[in-house]
């Protein structure tokens, strides 16, 4: 293959992070990177175990120099959060990423990039491939599934594991060490209607060009939500002209800020509806912060379909959108700056009969979980929506103490005569999972820079992963 990053170190990890950029890997489709991983292991004579849900367990035995050194394990998640421009075509299930180098920094044309996580899985493999030349045994546990609520460590059997330190490499900031997360819930709230005939002429209102993001580290950004926009839009329209929903469709992860929502109105009075639409959608764009600078609402006629919403399930469903709690609900009490409690309206779908909206809620405390199901009990009952509940997940809670914590520190310090930083994130990490399995697993999660992951706009820093890789080869021979 042609490979675009040139003269770039570490070269073994670009090598690796542009082969696997070349299979398709969103999350529940990681077979093909699955069977990659495997025919690597059998290439190398490494031991190697793959689950049923496409986890793969690779290790490597200690250098003759190292043997007496306690073995360290290295994680992170083979899928990508597949996210496309809408006007970009790409099919995430056949199509290689598109991949550029823009100045110090790597992009993918019109799509996510897909370095959350692939820069882990290549950091693996170099490991793996033997670019340390001495090191403890290794155990490397590339998890499945993570970006859909972390379903490949769910399902994994710890027993195999016998490392008790554990480098994560799932973060975005070169020079912080994460040592701890929040804990998430996801919950749909399904709305179910009667169609009635059509009656009116038919408008599509699109919301597009905001910046989006990760819907747990970015929550506190003031990057508005598409779903949240179109809900403020379609409730100044129905207070003031009988418009009916026909058609709404927003976003497609739980775990991103959308970008996009479109929605098929029937009003009686196109002409005016589009001058209510465009003075509020004005009104708007004066309140969005710089990076949401690309907000735009395109309204036109459309053809009339033949069913649409009564005006009471019109009225149910803007009321979801425009009335549900979400963003930061709480900030930590303990440390400051960080968000403790947050909600993502992340995906707006409807299917025949029904629209479904969902939310990603996060918290390090079990409680304030256990709080926001009631809460979406309560508003979908008031609303006359069902409440599901799925994919919880705990958070991994800071530990006072840490030697590899400690150790990590030492060597970012000698690499950069800089000083890390120890953090909490407002993010889910498998480490949660791993710790209520393995809770005496000494764990930290470090990464290099990347921003704007779970968007088109994702980028990773190049230099930042030779400094990220020059820290990990100190540590792993300090160690």
């Amino acid at each position: 293959m042609k490979y675009v990053i040139q003269n770039r170190q570490p070269a073994s990890v670009f090598r690796f992070f542009e082969e696997i950029s070349a299979i398709p890997r969103g999350s529940y489709r990681e077979r093909k990177i699955a069977d990659y991983l495997v025919a690597f292991a059998s290439a190398r004579g490494l031991e190697c175990y793959r689950d049923s849900t496409d986890n793969v367990f690779i290790k490597a035995p200690a250098t003759s120099d190292r043997t007496d050194a306690a073995p360290i394990l290295f994680q992170g998640h083979t899928d990508m959060v597949c996210e496309k421009n809408g006007d970009v075509e790409h099919d995430f299930l056949n199509d290689p990423l598109e991949l550029y180098v823009d100045g110090n920094f790597l992009r993918a044309e019109g799509t996510t990039l897909g370095a959350d996580d692939g820069i882990a899985v290549a950091v693996m493999l170099a490991l793996l491939d033997g670019a340390v030349a001495s090191h403890p045994a290794y155990e490397c546990l590339f998890t499945a599934a993570e970006e859909v609520g972390l379903d490949g460590a769910r399902a994994f059997d710890y027993s195999r594991i016998s490392a008790r330190r554990m480098v994560n490499l799932d973060s975005e900031t070169l020079g912080v060490i994460v040592a701890g997360c929040a804990g998430g819930v996801r919950s749909d709230l399904t709305l179910c209607y009667h169609p009635v005939a059509f009656a009116g002429e038919a408008l599509r209102v699109d919301v597009s060009g905001l910046a989006g993001g990760h819907s747990g580290e970015d929550i506190n950004s003031g990057r508005a939500n598409a779903n949240l926009l179109m809900g403020w839009l379609l409730a100044e329209l129905i207070v003031q002209t009988d418009a009916r929903l026909v058609t709404l469709c927003g976003g497609s992860k739980d775990n991103a800020i959308p970008r996009e929502c479109s929605a098929v109105i029937a009003v009686p009075d196109p002409s005016a509806a589009q001058d209510l639409l465009t003075s509020a959608a004005a009104r708007l764009c004066e309140e969005l912060s710089a990076e949401d600078r690309g907000f735009r609402v395109a309204i036109e006629d459309c053809a009339p379909e033949t069913v649409m919403l009564s005006a009471e399930d019109t009225k149910r469903a803007v009321t979801v959108l425009a009335c549900a709690r979400t963003g930061v609900l709480e900030m930590s009490k303990q440390i400051k700056g960080l968000v403790e409690y947050s909600r993502n309206l992340g995906v707006v779908r409807q299917e025949e009969g029904k629209l479904t909206f969902t939310f990603s809620s996060r918290s390090p405390i079990e409680n304030q979980l256990d709080a926001t199901e009631r809460e979406l009990n309560l508003f979908a009952a008031s609303v006359g929506c069902t409440a599901n509940h799925h994919s919880r997940y705990p958070g991994w809670s800071y530990a006072p103490a840490s030697p590899l914590r400690d150790a990590y520190g030492r060597a970012y310090r000698e690499v950069t005569d800089k000083e890390a930083v120890v953090n909490v994130i407002h993010a889910g990490l498998e480490c949660g999972i791993i710790h209520s399995h393995l809770p005496e697993m000494d764990m930290i999660s470090v990464g290099p820079d990347m921003r704007d992951v779970h968007s088109p706009n994702e980028t990773l820093d190049l230099s930042s992963v030779e400094i990220f890789w020059k820290t990990l080869e100190r540590l792993i021979e300090a160690l």
